[in-house]
């Protein structure tokens, strides 16, 4: 992307956002009201009447005026999954749905809506809605009907998906199951790796090329406008890949992505170090300095499932669960041995290592295998949903990054969690403790499993409260909540500095590449959902604007 002939550009008029180090729960925001960027670098972060500003006046710089809007640094996304995230775009969305029979009335009206496409993709499904049996959507189309639950652990498929996938001649994968009746006949249920390891792979070798980049393209434009810059990907593999590397060579991209390889579980220890053979092939292929704007940087385990399917890792049982034997605890998704060999040949290798674990039990094993690594490395742990307090103090000394969703803190989602928890939901999402115990915070989204704005995450993780449902009144462990000057420093320079991107990106700081958004927003917690990004600029240019 070429750069502006021009003596760069001015921004005054308005409130620019001045870096906080060291956020914390009462940090309230210092503002500027001057910024002046050139060449694709912020040249001066200020006020109006510095010489700075001066000078770029004197130079002829473009003069944007703000007229009392705000500048905040380019958002990095700290958890995503791009290729799934242009390929939900294409899905009807089931999120508004409570029963079967909004479920099927949504997918029957997006098939008759566009009668021309080889699949019916559906997405948001959640299990209280019904069960995810082939025979439920059967007759309503004959193409095959894909349906991704909220949080992409399960995919629902009909008959004809089932077919063509040749289910019943499949066998579960390490790490995950596709649901059988007594005969052993599939029923249209996959979880967890069996979602991974055979949906996904399966939906991208069907698509072409072109669609592949088609969808990245709209998940990237769907990001600019959004307010976001980079973000880091969660879910690396071959296709995904592939298809960047295509993108690549043709084209500048105006986003950046740190990616993590993903390894697929497996009881054969030769298997899983062969497939960090493979993220270290990768991650020299392209490094860092080489490719600023994409490279691999390490590796991505899931530890175990989600509280709703009754798959995460606990300590101690689930009290029911439709999915669920009372005794069940849910169980890793690796052995402790192979886990533990994977960790540290990546570690030893110089690869970031990313240890997705939601159940108290699966973050114990995560900070354990992460804790003889090296944190010079930056290892971190994704979701971290029922922290106990001991691991809490673990991530702080350790140096682990709490990589968080607040998204999934939303108390309208976690209805079915009282239920299957009990009192252990006093523990639920302890960001506060995160922080105060000196663990770097990353935000993140995990999109598509969620929505990717920006402030419904601040807002979420400063109230506790529901964004999808403002009328809902639960609140979800307020004593956890983070400040909302530290959840947008968390969510920009944290993400950034968790892949190692803090020297250059994150903050509006001289020196640093001209990554920026312009936002009309009230900073005030009961106005943080009518915030509305306006600009979106891109190495000094702007990429996006409303």
């Amino acid at each position: 992307m070429g750069q502006s002939k021009s003596e760069g550009h001015l921004f005054v008029g308005g409130k620019v956002f001045l870096h906080a180090q060291q956020a914390g729960l009462e940090t309230q925001p210092q503002f500027g009201d001057a910024l002046y960027i050139r060449d694709g670098i912020i040249e001066h972060v200020g006020f109006k009447d510095d010489d700075a500003i001066s000078r770029g006046r004197a130079a002829d710089a473009v003069v944007h005026e703000l007229s009392g809007r705000t500048v905040l640094p380019g958002f990095v996304d700290g958890h995503i999954h791009l290729l799934r995230l242009g390929q939900s775009l294409r899905k009807v969305g089931l999120d508004h749905c409570e029963n079967l029979n909004d479920v099927r009335k949504a997918i029957k009206e997006h098939a008759l809506a566009y009668p021309d496409e080889p699949r019916v993709l559906c997405k948001g499904w959640m299990r209280h809605m019904c069960k995810p049996l082939a025979s439920l959507i059967d007759d309503l189309d004959p193409r095959p009907i894909y349906v991704d639950s909220k949080d992409l652990h399960t995919t629902w498929c009909s008959t004809p998906a089932l077919k063509e996938l040749d289910a019943d001649n499949l066998k579960d994968p390490e790490g995950g199951k596709i649901e059988r009746d007594a005969n052993g006949n599939t029923t249209g249920a996959f979880e967890e790796a069996a979602v991974f390891s055979i949906i996904w792979p399966f939906l991208a070798s069907v698509s072409s090329e072109k669609d592949r980049e088609e969808m990245v393209q709209s998940a990237i434009q769907a990001y600019n406008a959004s307010g976001y810059t980079g973000a880091v990907d969660m879910a690396m593999e071959e296709q995904a890949w592939d298809t960047l590397l295509n993108m690549k060579k043709k084209q500048s991209l105006p986003f950046r992505l740190a990616a993590y390889w993903l390894m697929r579980p497996s009881t054969s220890k030769s298997d899983c170090l062969a497939q960090v053979d493979r993220a270290i092939e990768v991650y020299k292929q392209l490094n860092a300095e080489d490719s600023p704007n994409l490279h691999v940087v390490g590796i991505k385990l899931v530890c175990d499932g989600i509280i709703d399917a009754c798959t995460a890792y606990l300590s101690e049982p689930y009290l029911k669960g439709a999915e669920a034997l009372k005794s069940s605890t849910g169980e890793p998704f690796w052995s402790g041995d192979i886990l533990n060999a994977v960790v540290h040949k990546a570690d030893a290798a110089g690869l970031q290592v990313a240890l997705h674990a939601i159940g108290d039990a699966a973050i114990t094993m995560a900070i354990d295998a992460l804790s003889t690594c090296s944190p010079m490395n930056r290892h971190r742990v994704e979701h971290l949903e029922l922290a106990s307090s001991r691991d809490v103090k673990r991530l702080g000394e350790l140096g682990i990054t709490a990589s968080v969703q607040p998204v999934h803190a939303d108390p309208w989602i976690l209805r079915a969690w009282p239920g299957l928890l009990g009192h252990r939901c006093e523990r639920a999402f302890p960001y506060r403790e995160f922080s105060d115990g000196g663990a770097p915070l990353a935000l993140g989204s995990d999109s598509p499993t969620s929505p990717w704005d920006i402030m419904a995450n601040v807002y979420v993780a400063a109230t506790r409260k529901s964004y999808r449902n403002t009328k809902y009144d639960e609140v979800v462990n307020y004593n956890f909540r983070l400040g909302i000057c530290e959840s947008v420093v968390a969510a920009s320079y944290g993400s950034a500095r968790s892949v190692f991107w803090d020297k250059r990106l994150g903050s509006l700081e001289p020196g640093k590449v001209a990554d920026l958004t312009i936002w009309d927003m009230d900073w005030k917690e009961d106005k943080l959902l009518g915030a509305t990004v306006k600009e979106t600029w891109f190495n000094g240019e702007k990429v996006w604007s409303a």
